[in-house]
């Protein structure tokens, strides 16, 4: 044996390639059967497939003391913690993965007979939910179909157009360009051939979703005209009769058998987002100087009973009851980049969870030019953010957001818009997007885990700190609450453009009031059946609190709401 051995070193001794040949060969078969063994092992159970003991293991973990401190510092617990918050934002960045989760709650569709039954069930819904009619033309200055609209370059599909317009109680359902739906009560425009709509949905390649301005058009079954009648009209309050009535409320109609659902019916009809009861009389027409819906009066004015509904009011001639149909002001929807590159750069600075992609939206539509980003974000993009690709210096932005809160980050920019808002507030929307998404919302396993508690921690002190560095080093900064711009959008927004240097007209910023709402407005914060927040955390938050209203009121600014905590 022993001499077997010695030719076997004698041999690769005088041939050292062929050794490192063999080695190398090795090395790589067990790299091989390392990977088998993990393809075929067991998979990992995600947090909602634990057991009770891991669980109550992690909620044990919860209730142990809050270990913040009023350390100004981003209170990282080191320097690891810190790179990854900071690769947070960066356009390499990936979520925590729950796929496994989805998976659980979808179920698994991993054989082709199991997609294939699920692909015939989906195909089945889209047949009774609606009817294809038709390939449609359609102008960019004037839609075929003019209700509410949304896109999404990477995931649409028909299903999910029709869903949405379904769901806001439209008749008309219609795919553009592979990835753009557009909702509507009637078809304005002319039918074309079927070879002209040839473009697959981005989300669904086996399915055509319209081509180059042609609309995919779908008519949405009879059931959902009840939620077009009766769920689709929100109640905007009492308002004064107007000075020139023909002008502000340009349609009007006779109706001895007011109802609000007939008034609402006929504005709809009409392409207008107002409908205006008065007594006997509808008037429709569109938020102007002339009808702001600014002042309500008190809703007893308007106390007089309709013709056809006993439990209704339905205004009367000099007081109208107001509500805001489904139609959707066109105004206000057009964007695009700047003419010519800006000197300024302007920043839409504030702390995660504040509201930074809702003001976004808010500045597009007042001002009609594409807002930019510090950062990348790929679902902004497809949502329709087309500023989100642009180099943050490129100039052809109106305001571009960002989170940073260094001295050199915001010494960048000219000028800047900061948003704050109630930390508690901010900080749970930050977390659900964290663990949810944009518009998800966290799991309770993420709440009542480990994850919270060192959220808060590490971000907490953060909130602080952002505020204060851009008052320190900004420059020209416009400080806007964003309780403040919930509760009087008009004189906020109006606030903002005028740093940007934007001229806008009053009825667009009535537009953008009437639209307020975009693609990622959460529901509004998931209500927990506890608390999050410890009496240490609140401690803490609060002093943090105090500390930001001092140096808000020192520079002779208004303080933080007094909602936010005593102070």
């Amino acid at each position: 044996m022993a001499k077997l051995w010695f030719r076997f070193q004698r041999y690769f001794r005088r041939k050292p390639v062929r050794f490192f040949t063999f080695l190398a060969l090795y090395l790589t078969a067990g790299s091989l059967v390392f990977l088998h063994s993990g393809f075929v092992g067991q998979p990992a159970l995600s947090q909602s497939q634990a057991g009770p003991a891991a669980v109550g293991s992690q909620a044990e973990g919860a209730e142990g003391p809050f270990l913040g401190d009023l350390n100004l510092g981003r209170g990282f617990q080191d320097a690891g913690e810190a790179s990854s918050l900071a690769r947070r934002y960066g356009p390499s960045f990936k979520g925590k993965d729950t796929g496994g989760g989805d998976r659980a709650k979808l179920g698994d569709y991993g054989g082709a007979w199991s997609r294939a039954l699920k692909g015939r069930v989906v195909r089945e819904k889209e047949e009774e939910r609606a009817k294809y009619i038709g390939c449609y033309l359609d102008d960019t200055q004037s839609r075929a179909l003019r209700g509410v609209s949304f896109f999404d370059y990477k995931k649409m599909t028909v299903f999910r157009c029709q869903d949405n317009c379904a769901e806001r109680g439209y008749l008309y359902a219609g795919l553009e360009f592979g990835a753009e739906c557009y909702c509507g009560h009637k078809i304005q425009a002319a039918n074309v051939s079927e070879a002209e709509c040839d473009m697959d949905c981005k989300g669904e390649r086996a399915s055509v979703c319209g081509g180059v301005n042609r609309l995919s058009v779908y008519r949405l079954q009879l059931a959902q005209e009840s939620a077009r009648r009766y769920g689709s009209a929100v109640f905007r309050g009492c308002f004064r009769r107007p000075d020139n009535l023909s002008l502000a409320l340009p349609v009007t109609a006779a109706m001895p058998n007011m109802s609000v659902d007939r008034c609402v019916d006929l504005c709809t009809e009409k392409e207008c987002p107002l409908a205006a009861l008065a007594g006997t009389a509808c008037h429709c027409g569109f938020p102007t100087t002339r009808f702001p819906l600014h002042e309500r009066e008190d809703e007893q004015l308007c106390a007089q009973k309709c013709g056809a509904e006993e439990f209704e009011s339905c205004g009367t001639p000099s007081y109208f009851i107001v509500y805001q149909t489904q139609v959707q002001d066109n105004r206000c929807m057009d964007r695009r980049f700047l003419p010519a590159k800006s000197k300024k750069l302007i920043a839409l600075a504030s702390f995660p969870g504040a509201g930074n992609t809702w003001a976004r939206h808010l500045i597009e539509l007042a001002t009609g030019f594409y807002t930019g980003s510090y950062y990348f974000d790929g679902s902004l993009y497809n949502k329709g953010f087309k500023g989100e690709r642009d180099h943050w210096r490129s100039g052809r932005t109106i305001c571009i957001k960002t989170h940073e809160s260094g001295q050199k980050e915001i010494e960048a920019f000219d000028a800047a818009i900061l948003l704050i808002r109630d930390p508690y507030k901010a900080l749970m929307a930050e977390f659900n997007r964290k663990y949810g998404g944009h518009i998800g919302f966290a799991a309770h396993a993420h709440w009542k885990g480990k994850e919270w508690p060192e959220f808060v921690r590490n971000y907490a002190p953060w909130w602080a700190t952002h505020t204060l560095d851009w008052l320190k080093f900004g420059k020209q900064v416009l400080v806007v609450h964003f309780e403040d711009l919930k509760r009087d959008l008009f004189v906020q927004l109006g606030r903002m453009v005028s740093l940007l240097g934007v001229a806008v007209r009053e009825d667009r910023l009535l537009c953008v009031e009437s639209q307020k709402d975009g693609n990622f407005k959460r529901s509004g914060l998931r209500k927990l059946e506890y608390d999050p927040y410890t009496a240490d955390m609140r401690r803490t938050i609060a002093a943090y609190i105090r500390m930001v209203d001092a140096a808000l009121r020192s520079r002779n600014l208004t303080g933080v709401p007094d909602d936010y905590c005593p102070r």
